[in-house]
């Protein structure tokens, strides 16, 4: 969230970043404003009471005194007068409050200066292209028939206790998926990432403080009885360890496996199919907590170090910086990652790098103090380290031969085989 402050001081600047993600905020700044400078305003007239009233307080102690009560009773009558219109003040001010809080959570976060222009993926840079295209056997299949001549996922099983999206994973394709959650999290301890287990729940505060809510109600998995959300990453519980923290040592860094729940828009076609879009998936996620100077550099730290698990398992990708049209609401500046699916011919995203700089931390209070110990904000950064589905199903198609399915060496150990017949 952006501070008001800020957007004051550098308004037509905020405005022309803000179109880079193609936002047009120059009602929204107005607004928000012109309701903090009656926010102000009403400030002062509190105040102003205030201290009248204090005044007062003081007369009617000196009257009662020196015995002159009649004159104290009239200026309390006065005095009574100055504490409802004060609770009249505050009333008001705590509602420009609000309606200042609700105006800044609908601007987003500002991207990055170097973010490109665009609306669509066709405007995102690709930045590095690894690996050779595989050619495949003549005869290969997409992943989606590859699991059910493998017996690795059963989608119809899934699809009769729950619904379309919910896989299940079966005998040595069970196998492969728990061999990846362990492969990512070893990689990312081995990084200096603490790992964590957090809940599958969150409360309605951790949304918000990380930028799901309000944006992205119609996505979430949400269980009104409680008023709890089914995660949609573990970036939501694990950065919200840190809500109303005060940082006494950088960085932080945690990694956490959690199942993720979207409710993406169905939809039919080789697009959608198998693994491409679930309602249910795993995840490993990386996640930062950095001082202001250093994210950047720790951005990139964190892009080499996802760009090293996808060489160690041998499949070929790229890396995309997102234009201002793709970039998350919360995101100043994003890195994608794309591997190629031999099986299909096209290209999966199977990564989002990101620096939210102070965004979240504003919302979730996360802050630190500087040499002369003014309390400053913390900037967070995310990324999936990795998400499976699409690795799962890059990595069956890629490596398919007319004797079964090769586990890349980096995964044999996990496996505890190195081809599934």
């Amino acid at each position: 969230m952006l501070h008001i402050n800020k957007i004051r001081e550098n308004q037509e600047s905020y405005l022309a970043l803000l179109k880079i993600k193609n936002i047009d905020a120059a009602k929204l700044f107005s607004s928000v404003i012109a309701k903090d400078d009656e926010r102000k305003a009403t400030q002062q007239k509190a105040d102003e009471l205030l201290t009248k009233g204090n005044q007062l307080a003081k007369q009617i102690g000196e009257l009662y005194k020196i015995g002159q009560a009649a004159e104290a009773n009239a200026l309390k009558n006065e005095s009574s007068t100055i504490k409802e219109s004060s609770k009249a003040l505050q009333a008001k001010q705590a509602e420009l409050e609000k309606e200042i809080q609700d105006i800044l959570v609908q601007i987003p976060n500002l991207p990055h200066p170097s973010v490109p222009q665009g609306k669509s993926d066709e405007n995102n840079i690709t930045i590095k292209e690894v690996g050779p295209i595989p050619t495949l056997m003549k005869g290969a299949k997409p992943h989606w028939q590859l699991t059910t001549d493998y017996s690795l996922i059963d989608f119809e099983l899934g699809n009769k206790i729950t619904g379309a999206g919910f896989p299940v994973y079966t005998n040595r394709g069970a196998t492969l998926q728990r061999a990846l959650i362990n492969y990512f999290l070893d990689k990312n301890i081995n990084a200096g990432y603490t790992e964590y287990l957090p809940p599958h729940l969150v409360n309605e505060a951790s949304m918000f403080g990380t930028g799901q809510l309000p944006d992205k109600e119609g996505q979430m998995y949400h269980s009104a009885e409680d008023n709890l959300y089914l995660i949609p990453t573990a970036e939501v519980p694990v950065t919200n360890f840190f809500r109303d923290v005060i940082v006494k040592e950088f960085p932080i860094k945690c990694t956490a496996y959690t199942p993720c729940f979207r409710r993406e828009a169905g939809s039919y076609g080789k697009e959608v199919r198998g693994l491409n879009r679930l309602h249910q998936f795993d995840k490993v996620e990386i996640v930062q907590i950095q001082h202001p100077e250093k994210s950047y550099e720790t951005l990139d730290i964190m892009v080499n170090h996802v760009a090293s698990i996808l060489d160690a398992l041998e499949l070929p990708y790229k890396i995309l910086q997102l234009c201002g049209g793709d970039l998350s609401f919360a995101s100043a500046l994003t890195f994608d990652f794309e591997v190629y699916s031999a099986g299909q011919q096209r290209w999966l995203e199977v990564s989002s790098v990101s620096n939210f700089e102070s965004y979240q931390a504003n919302r979730l209070k996360l802050r630190y103090k500087d040499e002369n110990g003014k309390i400053q904000l913390c900037h967070t950064l995310n990324g999936s380290a990795l998400a499976l589905p699409r690795i799962y199903a890059a990595l069956i198609e890629n490596n398919q031969t007319a004797e079964g399915i090769r586990i890349p060496k980096a995964l044999q150990s996990y496996t505890g085989f190195d081809i599934i017949k």
